[in-house]
């Protein structure tokens, strides 16, 4: 059956030339002599013709097998030392095999076969382009996000493939990477509102932890989102609600004093089980007070010098420093220790001889003055203090070990208010698009609060069962997952750690993903950097970087590796299981009133012309 002229007219246009040798996966394509111009009009369509990093098309039978030119060299024909290569011989391209095309026009990655010497090479067409590219599976759901970067033509990332798997953005500042995340995050809740805006806000959930405060523009990712602008500068700021259990959760106040999990943990846990217990009587004042009292009559008839000035300062803190008449008091003002029998005594009177004489001390008459703080963590640290107080006159628990447990409580108290909402019927989740910004918060508190929202909000949604997504989205988290924090102790940062490592190992099955964005991949964990399942690769210079990047990534050819330092701003290498192979991609660029805030600052703005 004779060949169709206008087919047989096609392939001579895009022919480049035929393969010359084969070493395994290598191919060795010699290009025809009228093939070396840098364009080609075909169709009326321009081309870009074959050059290293562009796709080639090596026919062979009915198959189409896709390679990648990697290099190019010249090779002379004839013996003569000072002929030049390129004007009297052939190029000879490099390419290796990245997949193939079946009949049918699918394509797949991986080496199915090799070609043979002899077969001839062309150009992809823009239909091949895009069927090389195509990465929507049949009524599948794509995000129009970006374009190929060498051809330009239009790519759609696809929904499913992408949105439920860990996604890691990796680049330098300003190499695009923030336009990247807004960018596919605007288009993904876009396309879902419109093909059910009811179902998404219901089953779907997507939480922002904003470093910068980038994304808190109107427009920004979507006008239906809920914005909590945190601030420990004063009490202006947002809140974050806690929502049941709140400031009685003991994962929430262990992680709010940097507990250790053999030795505070549990102190903690008895601490909540004495608050509830008080709490929940008909006469909590009355209760703690006497309780108080019982401690006070323990702690006068003890003779242990060092444990009673211990356990003095303890009441120092829970009874008020001054009395009705808004005088100082001093607790032990008319108390003396008796050195040689080793008891306290009052005008005279040993007091361990004559435990009625207790009732007379000022400490004890001070109680009467004892009154809740009606503040959820004030009332919490007093409590602590008086389980504290029983812990030491039992014997079960050291000062040394317990008490930094409280210090840190007493020393963040002030922030936690600025910032938590204690109350039980407040909901986190009031749109299901929920950006914290936290570019107002101090640095320890920049920590914990994430540590402590995933850690919640991923418990509760463990709760939901199948048919809900989360998506925790974590900008600049090398802030929260580096390896490198010299600010907390080890076994702080192993816990935060793990928690985080934790999400991302075992969130895919409850419907928990992560997205990670960050311009330092090396400072973050390897295991939470290597457990991501589609990567968006910006510039990146530091060697450091580059190794963690290409040990975490092993499907990234050597071409591509060593673009990265060179990508230019907006574009990025896109590899990972939504894929086929590594491509690679210039993001589109958000509408002005869409975008982070993520601009580099221009002196001829800030300093305009007179």
């Amino acid at each position: 059956m004779p060949i169709e002229p206008d087919r047989l007219a096609t392939e001579a246009a895009l022919r480049v030339g035929e393969v010359s040798a084969v070493t395994g996966r290598k191919v060795f394509i010699s290009v025809d002599r009228d093939k070396n111009l840098s364009e080609l009009f075909f169709n009326g369509d321009v081309l870009r013709n074959i050059a290293v990093g562009s796709y080639v098309d090596i026919r062979k039978g009915f198959l189409s097998l896709i390679g990648k030119v990697e290099g190019e060299n010249a090779q002379a024909e004839d013996r003569k030392p000072s002929a030049l290569a390129y004007l009297n011989g052939k190029r000879i391209l490099t390419v290796s095999l990245v997949g193939f095309l079946d009949h049918k026009g699918r394509f797949f990655g991986g080496t199915k076969e090799l070609p043979l010497v002899g077969n001839e090479a062309f150009l992809l067409t823009k239909e091949k382009v895009h069927q090389v590219h195509n990465l929507i599976s049949q009524n599948g759901v794509g995000l129009d996000v970006a374009q190929s970067e060498y051809e330009g033509y239009d790519i759609a990332l696809p929904v499913d493939g992408l949105m439920n798997s860990h996604i890691a953005i990796f680049g330098n500042t300003g190499s695009g990477k923030s336009n990247t995340l807004a960018m596919i995050y605007q288009e993904f809740i876009a396309r879902m509102r419109e093909r059910n805006a009811v179902a998404f806000a219901h089953n779907c959930r997507i939480l922002l932890f904003d470093f910068n405060n980038e994304y808190v523009g109107d427009n920004c990712l979507t006008a239906h989102k809920t914005v909590l602008a945190l601030s420990t500068r004063n009490d202006n700021g947002g809140k974050i609600p806690l929502g049941a259990g709140g400031f009685s959760d003991i994962e929430i106040i262990s992680i709010l004093a940097d507990a250790t999990e053999k030795t505070q943990k549990p102190f903690l846990k008895r601490v909540l089980a004495l608050q509830h217990r008080i709490l929940s009587g008909d006469d909590p004042t009355g209760h703690i007070r006497n309780t108080l009292r019982q401690q006070i009559t323990q702690i006068l008839q003890m003779s242990d010098k060092v444990r009673v000035d211990l356990l003095m300062d303890y009441l120092r803190q829970v009874l008020p420093e001054t009395d009705d008449a808004d005088e100082p008091v001093e607790l032990a003002a008319d108390l003396e220790w008796h050195n040689q029998s080793n008891e306290f005594r009052r005008q005279g009177i040993f007091l361990k001889a004559n435990p009625a004489q207790i009732h007379n001390t000022i400490v004890y008459g001070h109680v009467d003055n004892f009154n809740f703080a009606n503040d959820t963590i004030s009332d919490l640290i007093t409590f602590a203090y008086v389980q504290l107080i029983y812990d030491v006159l039992s014997n079960r628990a050291q000062n040394e070990h317990i008490a930094p447990a409280i210090n840190k409580l007493r020393s963040k108290q002030a922030d936690i208010r600025k910032v938590f909402n204690p109350n039980p019927a407040a909901e986190l989740f009031a749109s299901n698009v929920v950006v914290i910004a936290l570019g107002d918060v101090n640095l320890e508190m920049k920590k914990t609060i994430p540590l402590l929202v995933s850690k919640k909000v991923y418990e509760d949604h463990k709760q939901l069962g199948p048919g809900h997504s989360l998506t925790i989205i974590i900008d600049e988290a090398h802030n929260i997952l580096s390896r490198e924090s010299f600010r907390e102790s080890e076994s702080w940062k192993d816990y935060r750690l793990e928690t985080f490592e934790e999400i991302v190992k075992e969130g895919r099955k409850f419907g928990v993903f992560v997205t990670i964005s960050s311009q330092r991949p090396n400072d973050i964990s390897p295991t939470i950097t290597s457990q991501a399942h589609n990567y968006f690769i910006h510039r990146l210079i530091n060697q450091k970087d580059l190794q963690s990047i290409a040990s975490a990534v092993s499907y990234i050819d050597k071409l591509t590796e060593e673009s990265i330092p060179t990508l230019p701003t907006g574009t990025c290498i896109f590899s990972g299981v939504a894929g086929q192979m590594p491509l690679k991609l210039a993001i589109r660029p958000l509408a002005e009133q869409l975008q982070p805030r993520s601009a580099t600052v221009r002196f001829q703005d800030i300093v305009p012309a007179i």
